[in-house]
């Protein structure tokens, strides 16, 4: 770990192995706004009209990866984080403490930890309570990609109907008279949007600088990964399901969110009553890869994309 000067705020701090390298602010925060192959081009957006801004009373997007309180609420969810933080490094984990949140009493924490040689990052993010009564929330963490790329979800794996096989003779669990999943969709949501692309195994969505409207989806995702492929990097999000739990937004664990500017890939924690003095943890590991291209087909996914998310999960 290192104190640099980055995009205009003279506090923050890089942490590198030599593969990958994230820069994170100290400045304003908690924040990661930065993160890639040492060398290259940040994999995460960032806001050129807001880089180095501090102490603003309205809430600046920034660009790179933050926490977030769900269910979506203004403004509840929108407290502005440019204020300094907490930096407290130990044992190569980099922990970033948020001063208590004045109009919820909520403590925003992400912890860092940077594997010792390989692009793989864990992101412990940390919600504390401190009113003097409970509040119901959720971890929602979201990471602002950079444009140009695609958004790349899996689909729960394909059963037939358990009175429609597809072989004759063939024995299909009764349970797949039930869905496997849940789809969440936005007023402003629009399928028609060329941006989206539904295979038999993937939900695909598109950023697009020239596309005006915003889009988002949500969805309970048991496979617990969703990726970012843009030129030739494939940047892995990967999240623990917990099966029986409560999710925000009618079951979402993931969300997906684009405007002209960006695209963010998001996960969720499931809702839970914080006591005072409680806490709520969430956990996101990432990884990327070089190399990767593939089309918006199920083939050139399952050859190109898979294989690297399969290794990220071992």
């Amino acid at each position: 770990m290192e104190k640099v000067a980055y995009g205009g705020w003279p506090n923050c701090i890089r942490m590198s192995n030599g593969v990958v390298e994230l820069i994170a602010t100290t400045d304003v925060g908690p924040r990661i706004i930065r993160f890639g192959f040492v060398g290259k081009e940040n994999e995460f957006y960032e806001d050129p009209e807001q880089l180095g801004k501090t102490n603003a009373d309205e809430w600046l997007a920034f660009g790179g990866h933050r926490l977030w309180l769900a269910p979506e609420a203004k403004p509840r969810s929108y407290f502005p984080d440019s204020r300094p933080v907490k930096v407290v490094q130990a044992g190569g984990a980099l922990r970033l403490i948020q001063p208590i949140e004045t109009t919820n009493g909520i403590e925003k924490e992400i912890e860092v930890t940077l594997d010792p040689a390989s692009a793989h990052v864990t992101v412990i993010h940390k919600l504390t309570n401190h009113n003097l009564w409970d509040t119901e929330l959720a971890p929602w963490c979201l990471t602002v990609m950079a444009p140009k790329g695609k958004a790349i979800f899996p689909q729960e794996p394909y059963s037939p109907h358990p009175d429609i096989p597809d072989t004759p003779g063939q024995v299909i669990d009764k349970r797949f008279y039930l869905p496997v999943r849940t789809l969440v969709l936005w007023s402003y949501t629009n399928l028609q949007d060329p941006r989206w692309v539904f295979t038999s195994k993937y939900l695909v969505l598109k950023q697009d600088p020239e596309a005006k409207k915003p889009l988002k989806i949500g969805m309970s995702n048991e496979q617990e990964w969703g990726a970012y492929l843009r030129a030739g990097h494939l940047f892995v999000k990967r999240v623990k399901y917990q099966k029986g739990a409560i999710y925000p937004d009618h079951g979402c664990n993931f969300e997906t969110f684009t405007n002209p500017a960006m695209l963010e890939l998001e996960s969720l924690g499931p809702m839970v009553k914080l006591p005072p003095g409680g806490s709520v943890t969430h956990r996101e590991d990432w990884y990327l890869f070089d190399g990767v291209t593939a089309e918006d087909t199920d083939a050139a996914i399952d050859a190109a994309v898979l294989p690297k998310v399969r290794s990220a999960m071992k």
